[in-house]
């Protein structure tokens, strides 16, 4: 990796007196670091130059080191490889002047010429044909199966969101049909009579707020949001809230009961509702729990 943002070959660097990429000077039995250790700025992160390891070596004409030739059969070592020269190798019993043929390989044994690495001493390619198809085909398996995944979590997702929305849709078409208009005492439900007295129907919506006893056991009993059992939100939308509203009052649960948002919000909007109209409410939501926690109110309307 890199320190030069603006140069991407390794071998050069940012000169900020020039504005372009030079390249990285080069020394005898060294090989030089990623952009010669220095950033854009000029900031140095490393050395310029790194020792050729063992078995390498760097003449200065290379940026990098090479690996050491080795001698064939038949030749032996008449130089080393050291970090700054290669190994050169004479042939056995054999005059200097002429090339030898080795293999493949053409090596003259005057002393000066660089011997190329036999080909016994080269190491195998790491890459292959049949390597490359097998990595190509396994690529391309692993692509396949990532987009199939990833259509059938987009339709699952789709899916449900559009469950959702009908459902929501459905909902508020219930409401709209139901808050079309007030319906006046004498039209309720005789259940609510048989559960209620007429003071308490007839009872101004404001009572249920000011009684804080009553209040309490309805806001434990419909704030919670259990499956299969309707709550405040559904109380909510039966009184004509959108959506979005009901759902920014329950994000402000931990401060405020959704309950109360809804009874102020209601008596707000309509100061003429009653006792009754919040347990004909009640009573469509199938909530008689609730309802019977209404009957209560009756010694606060008997005090009044």
């Amino acid at each position: 990796m890199g320190h030069s943002e603006k140069c991407r070959d390794l071998d050069t660097f940012w000169d900020q007196s020039t504005s372009t990429c030079k390249e990285c000077p080069r020394a005898a039995g060294r090989e030089i670091t990623p952009n010669c250790g220095f950033d854009d700025l000029g900031g140095r992160h490393e050395v310029p130059w790194r020792e050729c390891k063992k078995g390498t070596f760097n003449d200065g004409s290379s940026a990098h080191c090479k690996p050491c030739a080795q001698c064939p059969p038949g030749f032996i070592y008449a130089h080393q490889c050291t970090t700054t020269s290669d190994t050169k190798c004479e042939a056995s019993g054999r005059g200097t002047g002429h090339p030898v043929t080795s293999g493949s390989f053409q090596i003259r044994t005057e002393r000066g010429f660089t011997l190329k690495p036999h080909p016994a001493t080269t190491p195998p390619p790491l890459y292959t044909e049949a390597a490359g198809a097998g990595i190509i085909t396994a690529l391309a398996f692993a692509i396949v199966i990532t987009i199939t995944l990833g259509v059938i979590c987009a339709c699952l997702i789709w899916r449900r969101k559009r469950g959702r929305r009908h459902a929501v849709l459905g909902f508020h078409r219930r409401s709209s049909h139901i808050n079309s208009g007030f319906s006046p005492l004498s039209a309720l439900d005789n259940d609510l009579r048989h559960i209620l007295s007429p003071d308490i129907l007839s009872s101004p919506l404001q009572t249920v707020l000011d009684n804080l006893d009553v209040l309490e056991e309805l806001v434990i009993l419909l704030d919670p949001e259990n499956q299969g059992v309707k709550n405040t939100k559904h109380l909510a939308s039966h009184c004509s809230f959108p959506a979005t509203w009901i759902t920014y009052i329950y994000s402000m649960k931990d401060s405020k009961s959704p309950l109360k948002a809804v009874l102020e919000g209601v008596n707000s909007k309509h100061p003429d509702w009653t006792v009754g109209h919040l347990a004909e409410r009640l009573k469509l939501m199938e909530r008689n729990d609730a309802i019977a926690v209404l009957s209560k109110l009756g010694e606060c309307v008997m005090q009044a």
